[in-house]
């Protein structure tokens, strides 16, 4: 190898320093390598191939590209996907939902066919911008480690104005679990209405809006129908969870 002595000493630089140098990576990955960064996204989803490409290097570990560390966490069943949001589900949320689900889990399905279902969502002019990953296996998508917890601020639908008109009229209602998207065959609708609405980029809120009514309007109601015929097969997935979060 025909190189300066400063070349060499540069290389040690780079190596003490903890930042892999592009020229001195190595494109394969020794077994113990391989272990640490198995650990690393096993002990945090989160963590990007670029900090583990920082992790082993610093500790004088293998100075390798990241490219090269998500090509060996693929081969070990180990992708990036976009993790799943779902609501920050307390004890007492798993519990309600859990209760509720067990007592309706013999209802007949004309039961859920005469039910009024209500909910709302928020659908921003631009969406999400930022995208998040995480390093999971197949059918592991809503194991707790591996969603996105998020938290609903929006007020109860037990105010004294709703509970004076449902009264009024004689509605009798659900005792619903808070934090229960799961249970509402609705959220999947506002899933579908939000990704056609932000494919044909609305530029304005009055053309978001227009949007919104658009393609609200193009559901139909057999397939309203559908989500309900499988309403069985959601609580008896919500029991298999143990209260905890779903695919639907």
């Amino acid at each position: 190898m025909n190189h300066s002595e400063s070349h060499y000493l540069q290389m040690v630089k780079t190596w003490n320093s903890g930042e892999p140098s592009q020229d001195w990576l190595a494109d394969e990955i020794t077994p113990r390598a391989q272990r640490q960064l198995i650990q690393e996204v096993t002990k945090d989803p989160t963590t990007t191939s670029k900090e583990m490409q920082v992790s082993l290097a610093s500790v004088k570990v293998l100075s390798v590209h990241d490219s090269t560390i998500r090509k060996r966490l693929g081969k070990n069943g180990l992708h990036g996907r976009v993790p799943r949001r779902k609501p920050l589900l307390s004890k007492k949320n798993i519990k309600a939902c859990l209760s509720f689900t067990r007592k309706h889990l013999d209802d007949l399905q004309d039961f859920w066919e005469n039910t009024l279902w209500t909910d709302k969502t928020k659908i921003e002019l631009f969406g999400r911008s930022v995208s998040h990953y995480v390093w999971r296996k197949s059918n592991t998508a809503f194991q707790k480690k591996n969603i996105i917890p998020t938290q609903d601020n929006d007020p109860k639908h037990t105010s004294k104005s709703t509970s004076e008109w449902l009264k009024k009229n004689k509605m009798e209602t659900l005792e619903w679990p808070s934090q229960s998207p799961d249970l509402n065959p609705i959220e999947m609708l506002w899933h579908d209405l939000k990704k056609v609405v932000h494919a044909r980029k609305p530029s304005n809120v009055a053309e978001l809006q227009q949007f919104c009514k658009d393609e609200w309007a193009k559901i139909s109601p057999q397939r309203c129908n559908r989500r309900i015929a499988s309403y069985g097969k959601r609580l008896i997935a919500v029991v298999a969870a143990k209260g905890g979060p779903t695919s639907y």
